[in-house]
């Protein structure tokens, strides 16, 4: 009989985590406090925390800290604003199988959580941390896969992450393998059932539902404790579900299936542009010299279009805007997010010349992977294509990590200071190895105020 999931997250232990295990999660925390330091720039993350203030105070679980900002809330709080400040930088690590994130949900979730325990005398260590992300991960994209299968709509992250969170709360809580199965049935119960699409067609802060999600885990660990009861969660158990748990224990989703970004905005478009950044270098092309664009892709791709965003939420939901600033300015990064990129007049040229064109073929292969060709239509009449493509990040074609650490210095070090990303840096690196005391400094480096606004 194949591990059930609440006696998996029961009784999993650091000894059982493979070395590839550790190295994503290494990874992740890493890549992930990188974009929360940017993403505590933006007015998503700065409406999210004064909610959790106006809303979620401090509570009888202990206090727990916003991610870079500091303030004190309630666990639930602290995950709903953590989460809506990764959310706001569309860059975290994601899961190309499930068509979502896990990360965004997971860290500010289980950070929040240990944070608050610590502050009632329960201080935790690496290793124990290490178990826990885990156990969300694993719980969380295989519940993913389950629902993706199962239900008519594409959903949110929000509302199968808000599983894997529920069940790791629960464990991190020193619950039970009972508890921690009530934790998951009343977090998919309880968690947001949002459809991803709504977002992609009308871009806005509700983005991909973790902001939600997270809090609704966390609150579903808690009221586990306390006797509450929710099972079965339909994605853990359901009949249609079962052949996503059948290697638990010996197979890793989030070893097969994690990926990084290394362009924020959505993942649809990074095979674009790749392809746009490669013509343009092997052709030695100016942005001038380009007429037209023309991109064909599947279908979901084709409905983030964004010709003219006049937010970041619409940047970071569009195809051809962002395409077109590769080619106008080599690169999408930091400084891309900036407000005043929305007006540039040489990328809404190109943005404004570009075709997306909807392949049935690219749309067909387009499970587990996100195909794309960009094709430029020259002012002199030349058409330039290249080849089709899939994103870089995935364990096919991974970055590297000087890729990841360069990733996270250009998101962190304007943020947060070059001294203090770099201690992040080395603890994050190494966070299953930290004693207590290491692991609290490492929590307080992440969670405090940053130094810039």
């Amino acid at each position: 009989m194949p591990l059930r999931f609440h006696d998996f997250t029961a009784e999993l232990t650091y000894d059982a985590l493979p070395e590839a295990v550790l190295k994503v999660l290494r990874r992740s925390f890493t890549d992930t406090m990188g974009v929360a330091a940017v993403g505590s720039t933006t007015p998503l993350a700065d409406i999210a925390r004064k909610g959790a203030q106006a809303m979620f105070g401090v509570t009888q679980a202990g206090p727990a800290r916003i991610l870079m900002h500091g303030a004190s809330v309630s666990p639930a709080g602290a995950a709903m604003a953590g989460a809506s400040t990764v959310d706001s930088i569309d860059a975290h690590d994601g899961t190309s199988p499930c068509k979502g994130h896990a990360g965004s949900a997971i860290f500010p979730a289980l950070m929040a959580v240990a944070d608050a325990n610590a502050s009632l005398g329960k201080p935790v260590d690496g290793r124990s941390f290490a178990v826990t992300l885990a156990a969300a991960y694993e719980v969380s994209y295989r519940a993913g896969l389950a629902q993706h299968a199962t239900c008519a709509d594409y959903h949110t992250s929000g509302a199968w992450t808000a599983v894997g969170v529920g069940a790791a709360v629960a464990q991190q809580l020193g619950g039970s393998a009972e508890q921690i199965r009530q934790a998951a049935g009343i977090s998919e119960y309880h968690g947001p059932r949002s459809q991803m699409m709504r977002c992609i067609d009308h871009p806005t802060m509700v983005r991909d539902g973790v902001g939600w999600g997270a809090p609704s885990g966390v609150t579903g660990g808690y009221l586990a404790l306390f006797g509450f009861t929710g099972a079965p969660a339909l994605t853990c158990e359901g009949p249609e579900a079962r052949q996503f748990w059948e290697d638990l224990g010996s197979g890793w989703r989030l070893v097969e299936d994690t990926h990084y970004k290394p362009y924020p905005c959505c993942r649809w478009a990074h095979p674009a542009l790749d392809a746009a950044a490669d013509l343009i270098a092997t052709h030695n092309l100016t942005h001038d010299q380009v007429a037209k664009v023309e991109i064909r892709t599947f279908h979901n791709a084709t409905r983030l279009a964004g010709h003219t965003p006049t937010s970041p939420d619409e940047f970071a939901y569009s195809i051809a805007f962002p395409v077109a600033t590769m080619i106008v300015r080599g690169q999408v990064g930091v400084s891309e997010l900036d407000t005043a990129t929305l007006t540039d007049p040489d990328i809404l040229r190109l943005s404004k010349a570009t075709t997306l064109i909807d392949d049935d073929h690219f749309t067909a292969i387009s499970v587990g992977k996100r195909w794309a060709e960009v094709t430029l239509e020259l002012t002199d009449g030349r058409r330039l294509t290249a080849d089709p493509r899939t994103p870089r990040g995935d364990t096919d074609l991974p970055l590297s990590d000087a890729d990841i650490s360069d990733k996270f210095h250009l998101f962190a070090d304007p943020v947060v200071g070059t001294e203090r990303a770099t201690r992040i840096e080395d603890l994050s690196g190494r966070f299953d190895t930290l004693d207590a005391d290491s692991f609290a400094e490492l929590m307080s480096l992440c969670l405090s105020e940053t130094k810039v606004r």
